[in-house]
């Protein structure tokens, strides 16, 4: 777009984000060498608030009591547009970065191997140059910037939404990173229930008198059987999977306890439901056959993520006007190389970015951020800070999360970002608009929270990870602390 059809507003913002480059890269760097795993966020929190409070913030710590979350709010009065994004790193998958093959940072550590490093700089950054752009400006409008842990085990934003935190909000963007820059609109992905079934029996030696037992453990694999048998049953777009979480002892001692934690998802809520429902129906079967009890947790329940034609519109004029970056040749090679690691499409970076043609193809997982697009209308933004076709939660995911690709990346989505969010500010007509046709889109769907009104976040995983790894995470902490004007 000729630069003579940029505001000056928007201007403004894209040269604050190009002065801070070198700061969004250097934030992006050292939530990656945290490498902190869901829920246990602590650095990375503290970074990010303490960055957002030196600029200005009102920063509220703890919400929906999840410690490492946050709610930063600068501004007052309408309309009251919102940020939000993730930043865990995942239980494995510590790979260095700007090399195309496997290499271990700290063998067997968590690791960042999607990007949620790279969202949580572009979110801040982001921010800031909205910050001042409404200082320099005097654009009114509240902006709050939310920060959601453990997005890895879909967890928290389905109790911000519950506890209130956007029954003010007019409109929210969620920024994600990917292979490329765009936005999309309509149903992106599925609902999912995040659910422990725990057995309870008796124990008894399993040699000596196992009849005097009542195993656990053999409640969990029945139940296991029952889901797998009722699979064929199974609507083709539903989707259940589980990890064992706690399967006894030791072979001697009959289980008195054990645990089995599911997934249940499918594109509609009511679908994940009732396939939920259906699972404790086979949990009670298990649990009569075994002849023990059994209580189930519901961890999270969240809503299918869905995005707003009008804000998707918005978005895509502003992603238009920054084009993606200007890849260099050794840029696209490190790409290249890891397509082939990957066994992905050697197509190298994109270097368009991708047009706006029509609903969204919709993708078979979950995000946490569903309940909030039922709620209020919501945009997603892509930005190209990773190589497309790369696998996520493998080591070719992690490798340039924190080399020149993702910093790149991070900047022109910390434009797009900004832009469009002032845009609402700057315009009452695109959140009018976009409530309009958030309405339509939604038709006789009744939003409902899945999340059980009582419910309280289930904190504490990985715990025992990070008591093991954060001294040797501490080593290769960033020493250069990120520094915006």
């Amino acid at each position: 777009m000729p630069a003579s059809n940029v505001s000056a507003e928007t201007r403004f913002v894209f040269d604050y984000l190009d002065r801070n480059a070198a700061a969004i890269a250097s934030l992006g760097d050292a939530i990656f060498r945290f490498a902190e795993p869901g829920l246990q966020e602590i650095e990375t929190v503290k970074l990010m608030t303490g960055i957002l409070e030196e600029h200005g913030f009102a920063v509220e710590r703890g919400i929906s009591g999840f410690p490492t979350a946050f709610l930063a709010t600068y501004g007052s009065g309408d309309p009251v547009i919102a940020m939000h994004t993730e930043y865990d790193a995942n239980p494995e998958n510590s790979q260095a970065s700007g090399i195309a093959e496997k290499q271990e940072i700290i063998p067997g550590a968590p690791g960042h191997c999607e990007g949620h490093n790279v969202n949580a700089a572009v979110m801040v950054a982001a921010a800031l140059a909205i910050k001042k752009a409404k200082d320099q400006f005097g654009i009114g409008g509240t902006l709050k910037v939310f920060g959601a842990p453990a997005e890895e085990l879909v967890l928290a934003r389905p109790y911000f939404v519950r506890d209130g935190y956007f029954d003010d909000v007019d409109a929210a963007f969620h920024d994600h990173i990917w292979g490329e820059l765009a936005t999309e609109y309509g149903q992106i992905q599925i609902a999912a229930v995040s659910a422990e079934f725990t057995f309870h029996g008796e124990t008894a030696h399993a040699g000596l008198a196992p009849w005097r037992g009542r195993d656990a453990l053999d409640a969990v694999v029945l139940m296991d059987m029952g889901v797998a048998q009722y699979r064929e049953h199974m609507e083709p777009t539903m989707r259940a999977h589980r990890a064992i979480t706690n399967g006894g002892t030791q072979p001697n001692v009959i289980p008195a306890e054990a645990s089995v934690w599911w997934y249940f998802r499918d594109p509609s809520a009511d679908g994940a439901y009732a396939l939920f429902e259906q699972a404790k129906k086979i949990a009670e079967g298990a649990a009569l056959m075994t002849k023990t009890t059994w209580d189930v947790t519901v961890k999270s329940a969240v809503w299918p993520v869905r995005a707003n034609r009008t804000l998707a519109e918005t978005v895509q004029r502003n992603i238009d006007m920054i084009g993606v970056p200007d890849w260099s040749d050794e840029e696209q090679t490190l790409a290249k190389a890891l397509q082939k690691a990957a066994d992905a499409p050697e197509i190298g970076l994109h270097t368009e970015a991708r047009p706006l043609t029509g609903p969204a193809e919709m993708i078979m997982a979950s995000n946490d951020c569903g309940d909030i697009t039922w709620k209020v209308p919501s945009a997603r933004l892509w930005f190209p800070s990773n190589v497309p076709g790369v696998s996520y939660h493998h080591w070719t995911g992690g490798a340039v999360l924190a080399h020149s690709i993702a910093h790149k990346g991070a900047v022109a989505g910390a434009k797009a970002l900004a832009a469009s969010v002032l845009d609402t500010f700057i315009d009452p007509e695109i959140v009018e608009r976009a409530q309009d046709t958030h309405a339509e889109e939604l038709g006789d769907i009744t939003y409902k929270p899945l999340l059980p009104a009582d419910q309280q976040p289930p904190l504490g995983a990985n715990e025992e990870l990070m008591a093991r790894f954060r001294p040797l995470l501490e080593e290769q902490y960033s020493k250069e602390t990120p520094v915006f004007e």
